[in-house]
Formats: structure tokens, sequence, C-alpha cells
């Protein structure tokens, strides 16, 4: 008898763990990600929410002043004019580095030699450090030395000064902004090019379509869901830049007002004068941004999106 009930633990204990359903294994795979969310994300978005609601000043102890900070938001003159420079700076970006996108895409999509290679360089400068990019377009940008000015002079046009003339500031970081991530919606856009079935291109051709008409009524339309996903992302980094801006236009420079956006102001109120309070009200303010401009979006995908 006691043998019996040895041999039926053994075998018991040999039997490996399960799950009564599929959804233990589910909520067990994506714990990870729930947890990274929560720990990462969720509470430090609401613990913002809170220190919005606080005044602190360095290492001090914090005091709850309500909603003097978003007072102080709606009245501030510099923070409007951050956002009309945020809204401008997308406007430059956004649709000219996705356009530009998609026409390397659409190029690179093609058989010709050497195409892999490409490829590899309009991708390049996603993998170049911010720091390091800015330093070099800061040296093309130069007003006396720089390769873009001597380049103008040989073509009569006088010298610019890019980084310090109000007029021309930002638009240089945009440039700077296109260049750095067109690489990166080339290959979101050239996978949903990929994606799309030879028999619509062949069935357009017999119908007579020439590549315009077949660019504009077979490729658009079926890689519009990967085009609306490349601007939704493009229009929420554009929002959210920094690095580039504040590295090219400091605080004593001529164009600052017109060249400072939301996430650089951010930054000084946060990290230079400490006042962390105010600068969790400016990202909320942000986020509010990313909000509305998301929702419009996902509103105009209803009309502009189209799915097999």
């Amino acid at each position: 008898m006691s043998e019996r009930i040895i041999q039926a633990d053994l075998r018991s204990a040999r039997k490996p763990f399960r799950f009564k359903s599929d959804w233990g294994w589910a909520y067990l795979l994506i714990a990870p990600t729930i947890i990274g969310l929560l720990i990462l994300n969720i509470y430090p978005f609401f613990e913002t929410i809170i220190l919005s609601l606080q005044k602190s000043q360095g290492l001090g102890p914090v005091k709850f002043v309500g909603l003097k900070n978003y007072q102080k938001l709606l009245s501030d003159k510099q923070i409007w004019q951050s956002t009309v420079n945020t809204l401008y700076y997308m406007l430059l970006t956004v649709p000219v580095g996705v356009f530009l996108a998609l026409i390397l895409a659409v190029l690179l999509n093609t058989k010709i030699r050497g195409r892999d290679v490409y490829r590899a360089i309009y991708f390049l400068p996603m993998v170049a450090a911010p720091a390091a990019v800015a330093m070099v377009w800061k040296w093309i940008f130069n007003a006396e030395a720089g390769i873009l000015n001597q380049f103008l002079v040989l073509f009569g046009v006088g010298r610019i000064n890019w980084l310090s003339d109000p007029n021309t500031a930002l638009l240089s970081c945009a440039i700077i902004g296109i260049w750095s991530a067109v690489g990166y919606d080339l290959v979101l856009i050239l996978a949903g090019l990929q994606s799309i079935p030879t028999s619509y291109y062949e069935a357009s051709e017999i119908d007579g379509a020439n590549a315009v008409q077949r660019f504009f009524h077979v490729t658009v339309p079926l890689i519009s869901p990967t085009l609306f996903f490349v601007v939704m992302m493009r229009m929420m980094n554009s929002v959210k830049q920094f690095d580039t801006i504040y590295l090219l236009i400091k605080s004593n420079n001529p164009a600052y007002k017109k060249g400072v956006t939301l996430m650089v102001l951010f930054y000084r109120e946060a990290f230079e004068k400490f006042n962390k309070g105010y600068a969790s009200a400016i990202v909320l303010f942000s986020f509010v941004i990313i909000m509305v401009f998301t929702a419009l979006q996902f509103i105009a995908e209803k009309k502009m999106v189209h799915y097999e």
C-alpha cells in the first residue's frame, strides 16, 4: 500500500504545471510589459499631475498651491510663444518629412543598382547621437565659416545667420529634424510598400493606368494605414522635440524667443530653475496638445485611411 502511495506521489511530482486555461499563460507573458508600463509610465504620469499642483524650489520642501501653476501658465507670454514655435516646428517637419520619406521609399522599392546601400545610408542618421548631429550641423550653419554659407556665396547670395536670426533659427532646426528622421520613416513606408500584392499593379496596368495614376490610386490608398501611423508618430515626436533645439538655440541667442519650444522651456524650468511644479504643468500642457492632434487624426482616419 505504501509503495503505491509513493509511486502516485512521484507521478504527480513529474506532472508539469499547467494553467487551467490559456488566459493564464497570456497574463504571464504580458506581465513584464504591464509591470514596466505601470512603473515607468503610469505611475510617473500621475506623479506629474500631483507635482503640477505643488510648488518646489530646489531640494526644499514642496508646497501645495492648487491650480496656481496652471494660472501662471495661461498668463505666461513665453508659454504661448513656445506653443506657437512648437506648432510651427511641427508644421515644418511633419508634411515635408513624410513626403520626402514617401518619395524615397517608392524610389528605393524599385530595382535600382545599389538599393541596399542607399537604404543603409538614409538610415544612418537614426543611429547617430543627437548631440553629435547637432554639433555637425552647427558647423554647417555657421554664419562665417559654415559650408552652407560658403556655398551660397559662390552664387552671389549673402551670408545668412541661420541659427541667430529669429526668422531662420527654427527653420534650421527643422531641416536637421527632417534629415534625422527621414530614414526611419522611409523604412516604415518601405515595409508598407513591400506588403502590397503585385496583382493590384498588374490589374491597373491592364486598365491602362500610367505610373502616376498607379501611385495615387493604388500605392497611396494601400499604404494609407502605414502613412497614418508615420504621420501620427512624427507629429508626437515634433511636439516632444528637445535635444537639437536645446543644443543650438541657447538662452542668450537673439532668436531664443522665436526658437524655444515647450520641451526646452520645460527643461529650463525643471533643471535650471528647479521649479518642478511649473515644469510639470508645462509637460501636461504639451500632453493635452498631443492628445488634441491625435484625436483629430483619428477622426480623419475614418475618411482618409483605407483598410483592405
